[in-house]
């Protein structure tokens, strides 16, 4: 019999570890069988424009705001909570509109940037914080940087990790920025995740599956290997349901089984519908952001990723242009999963711009 490489890891370098399944409590009966997340601060809940936000919560200090990308959770932060919070900050982690144990409603029409900003809005509010510096990752990157547009008395600083901030129509576009490698097609990832009913079976049929390829190094997840693939191929067009459907699709699980074990069985629970919404709100991102400051006045860090594909450290160029405080850093051999690959390059640093800034 032939074990494929993917097979081959998960038996030998995952599972080896000998870590038993985590186990399903009462608290899951009464959350539609999701657990709150292993290695994190126990959850609790607030009311925030007409959802119940699930939020991870740790230390004193500053406030600082951790919200996740897809298809994560506030979980995907687990190392960030532990190094901030010991550093001196009070630190809020939710599961956003539509994940993990928040949750959210069915209808698409009521996801949007606006409403993402709004729920931060909120929960800010019913805990009684004023301010808050805002660091995300992924499409939580792209919600940080819209609350400091949206909702700059709210924004004491902003941390965008990977994902750069969105050029104010008003400007010019960047010039002699490095163009993606992507070759753009209707099989293109996002434009496959917009009509409901289509990538969910692909990514629910096996949720383990799924997230062995997503999370994952190496292959698309690799700056230079990415370029090397042809151009009509799967990779290089980010046909993501495509890749998922083979056997062994390119790249390699880093993640510890314990991890991997929880996205698995809470996406098991939930499905990924709610967390498609984003995707099929996007088209509606810019009428959310057209009574918008255009300049960003916040002090702003953006953190790259060298091999991150989708979203490379060149999103960042001409961000000078609107943002009055920005700094720049690159973390070196690392792909999308940035926070998660390289844990302690990521907290330090965000600790010492946070020093710097705020503390």
């Amino acid at each position: 019999m032939t074990i494929s490489r993917r097979k081959f890891l998960q038996n030998s370098a995952v599972t080896g570890m000998g870590v038993a399944s985590l186990p399903i409590t009462s608290f899951a009966a009464e959350n539609n069988g999701v657990r709150p997340a292993p290695m994190m601060p126990t959850p609790n809940f607030v009311e925030t424009n007409g959802i119940n936000m699930a939020v991870y919560e740790k230390g004193e200090g500053p406030a600082v705001v951790f919200c996740h990308g897809w298809p994560e959770l506030a979980f995907s932060w687990r190392h960030q909570i532990e190094a901030v919070s010991a550093a001196g900050y009070h630190v809020l982690a939710p599961d956003q509109r539509g994940f993990g144990l928040t949750g959210g409603p069915d209808d698409p029409m009521q996801y949007g940037m606006k409403i993402f900003c709004d729920d931060l809005v909120g929960m800010l509010d019913a805990k009684g914080i004023d301010k808050a510096v805002f660091i995300g990752h992924d499409w939580g990157g792209a919600v940080v940087w819209s609350m400091a547009r949206l909702y700059p008395d709210r924004c004491s600083g902003i941390i965008g990790l990977n994902t750069g901030a969105g050029r104010p129509g008003n400007l010019p576009p960047v010039e002699n920025s490095e163009p993606n490698q992507i070759i753009m097609t209707p099989n293109f990832y996002q434009a496959t995740f917009q009509s409901p009913g289509v990538a969910e079976p692909i990514l629910e049929a096996d949720v383990r599956h799924t997230f062995d390829f997503i999370l994952s190094r190496g292959g698309i997840w690799n700056k230079e290997s990415f370029g090397q693939m042809p151009e009509d191929s799967a990779e290089r067009q980010m046909d993501l349901l495509s890749m998922i459907q083979r056997e062994d699709p390119p790249g390699d699980p880093f993640l510890p089984e314990d991890v991997m074990q929880y996205f698995v069985q809470t996406y098991e629970a939930t499905g990924f519908e709610k967390g498609l919404n984003w995707y099929r709100a996007a088209r509606r991102m810019g009428a959310a952001m057209a009574s918008a400051v255009d300049r960003i006045e916040a002090p702003s860090l953006y953190i790259g990723a060298e091999h991150d594909v989708i979203l490379p450290p060149s999103v960042a160029d001409g961000m000078e242009d609107f943002i009055t405080d920005l700094e720049k850093y690159t973390v070196m051999d690392s792909g999308h999963w940035t926070q998660q690959e390289k844990p302690e390059e990521v907290n330090r640093v965000i600790v010492e711009w946070l020093d710097r800034k705020i503390g």
